[in-house]
């Protein structure tokens, strides 16, 4: 039978996940996932690609606040529902989208821990973020300031497999799941067409390529060398997408708002020409 076995949210972008038991799923992913996100003096996003000391960054969503904590630093407190910051565009690759900003206090607390100057600001949903219908079918999806699609899905299986052929194994906080299932044989994920959550429909629409945040350090913010896209490039090479693809990116099709909780049973469904596992 095919699980819900991990189920995280990660509130700023590129920074530190965390781990839960049950969460909300929207219809722009699960509550508050990616929500925030730290950017230039001019908008622009910024990620673990350029500033890999953001891995350090663990932001803590309590009920009323999202605290945050990073070695060396006081921790800041941002307030939830506190929405009355200053409204500004910022560009997520090529998506431009309106955002609020987080205030001084928070532009100063990152600025001085990635020693430059920087902003956080908060997805303001006036203008809704979608995704790209060339890989949903038509659907229209949405997300916040994630990179293109708001849901990650990976396989226990898949992760096994990539470490049982790496030098050394990986954690699965390198490839920043959203939501890891099992019960199903490696890279079964590829095949899958929907998966039916309680209420909630997921459709699993691309392959995720994967980029130097999986060869870093989630806990040192340290480069770990080569791998795993050294060894993912000798089998996993989708020349499509002129990548390596590891995990899938989802979108919410149905159901919205459902709960999602650890263990909950999946049902899959199939994309035409694959066999069930």
């Amino acid at each position: 039978m095919l699980t819900l076995a991990g189920l995280f949210v990660y509130p700023i972008k590129s920074c530190r996940g965390t781990s839960l038991a049950r969460a909300e799923l929207t219809w722009a992913g699960v509550l508050h996932d990616r929500e925030w996100m730290v950017v230039t003096p001019a908008g622009r996003f910024l990620t673990q690609r350029e500033l890999p000391r953001l891995a350090l960054v663990a932001p803590d969503l309590q009920r009323d606040s999202l605290v945050i904590r990073a070695p060396g630093m006081e921790p800041l407190e941002v307030s939830v529902d506190d929405r009355s910051g200053a409204r500004r565009e910022v560009v997520v690759w090529r998506d431009v989208c309106d955002a609020i900003d987080a205030g001084e206090t928070a532009a100063a607390w990152f600025s001085a821990f990635l020693e430059r100057p920087v902003r956080l600001v908060r997805f303001d949903a006036a203008r809704r973020r979608r995704t790209d219908p060339h890989w949903s079918g038509g659907l229209d999806g949405e997300t916040r300031f994630s990179d293109g699609f708001p849901l990650l899905v990976l396989s226990r299986a898949s992760l096994d497999d990539l470490n049982g052929r790496l030098p050394s194994p990986l954690p699965l906080d390198r490839f920043r799941t959203s939501l890891l299932i099992d019960g199903c044989e490696p890279y079964a994920e590829d095949r899958m067409d929907e998966l039916v959550a309680g209420a909630a429909t997921i459709r699993i629409v691309k392959p995720c390529t994967r980029c130097v945040i999986t060869s870093t350090d989630q806990t040192t913010a340290a480069r770990d060398g080569e791998e795993p896209l050294r060894t993912l490039r000798s089998y996993r090479w989708d020349a499509k997408l002129r990548g390596v693809a590891f995990a899938q990116n989802a979108i919410v099709a149905r159901g919205a708002p459902a709960e999602l909780r650890v263990g909950m049973p999946l049902e899959p469904t199939w994309k035409s020409g694959s066999a069930s596992s």
